[in-house]
C-alpha cells in the first residue's frame, strides 16, 4: 500500500468541494433557465474535476477524500443557495 500525502489528499478533499459546489450552481443555472451562467458552471465543473481524478486514479484511498469533498461541496452550495418555499399546490 503506497504512503499517503496528506497535502494530496487535502488537495483533493478540497478540489472534489469546488466541483460539487459548482456542479450545484450549474443546476441551480440550468434550473432558473440562464444559459450564460449554465454554460460557465460548466466549464468551471470540468477544470476542477480534472485535478481530483488524475490525482486519485494512482492510488483508490483518494476517492475517500474525493467523496468527502464532494459531500461538503453539495452541503456547502445548497447552504449558500438557501431553502426556497415551494408553492403550495392548487386544490380545484
Amino acid at each position: 500500500m503506497a504512503q499517503l500525502d496528506p497535502l494530496l489528499a487535502l488537495g483533493v478533499l478540497f478540489s472534489t468541494a469546488a466541483t460539487d459546489a459548482v456542479y450545484v450552481l450549474f443546476n441551480a443555472a440550468v434550473s432558473a433557465r440562464r444559459r450564460i451562467p449554465a454554460a460557465t458552471w460548466s466549464s468551471i465543473w470540468y477544470l476542477l474535476s480534472a485535478f481530483a481524478v488524475i490525482s486519485y486514479t494512482r492510488h483508490w484511498f483518494y476517492v475517500l477524500f474525493a467523496a468527502l469533498g464532494s459531500w461538503i461541496g453539495a452541503y456547502l452550495s445548497m447552504t449558500f443557495l438557501g431553502r426556497k418555499e415551494l408553492p403550495s399546490p392548487k386544490i380545484n
